[in-house]
């Protein structure tokens, strides 16, 4: 086992790609769920719908990511970017602005990789890499609750975020916000 985690670019697109399947159970949403404006109809988003946003985000340069590689292999997805630039977030949370603050909005491991370490293992690279690019907090919003299913945790779970060091800022009872100063 050899794991890598990458920044997106161009070269990495079809990566993306191949990480957000239908193998992976993951060929609906392609990361845009926040880039949407509201929530509204969002359920009746066609997959296509979604993939054809997500080619314009990366058209337009919004290369927003980290992959995970399992022996050459993207095996993992987490959206990462500048906060302030997801309105419905910035919105949904009721959160001040602060240009300063990114965030983590989306965290997929595939099926066959959960359970193992490998969310730890990418959560850990990318914060060191976003040290290293001047970022100063970070922000995860994960979910809670009795029997989540493993589509409800599309924002990372909660317990990988709190090892990583990032401490509680809302506390509400189904949709926290946690931070960590880097």
């Amino acid at each position: 086992m050899q794991l890598e985690v990458h920044r997106i670019d161009p070269a990495r697109r079809n990566d993306f790609y191949r990480v957000h399947s239908a193998i992976n159970d993951a060929a609906c949403c392609f990361c845009v769920a926040w880039w949407v404006p509201t929530w509204d109809g969002w359920s009746d988003r066609p997959p296509i719908r979604n993939r054809a946003f997500r080619d314009k985000l990366f058209d337009r340069g919004e290369y927003d990511g980290y992959l995970l590689y399992d022996d050459g292999k993207p095996v993992g997805w987490c959206q990462v970017g500048p906060r302030d630039r997801l309105e419905k977030l910035v919105a949904q949370f009721n959160l001040s602005p602060d240009p300063q603050s990114w965030a983590i909005t989306c965290f997929l491991i595939a099926p066959s990789y959960r359970q193992q370490g490998y969310a730890s293992f990418m959560l850990d690279e990318i914060l060191i890499d976003l040290k290293t690019r001047g970022v100063k907090r970070i922000e995860a919003f994960p979910k809670r609750g009795k029997n989540l299913s493993a589509a409800d945790m599309w924002t990372g779970p909660e317990s990988t975020y709190r090892k990583a060091g990032f401490e509680l800022v809302s506390d509400n009872p189904e949709t926290p916000v946690l931070a960590l100063t880097l």
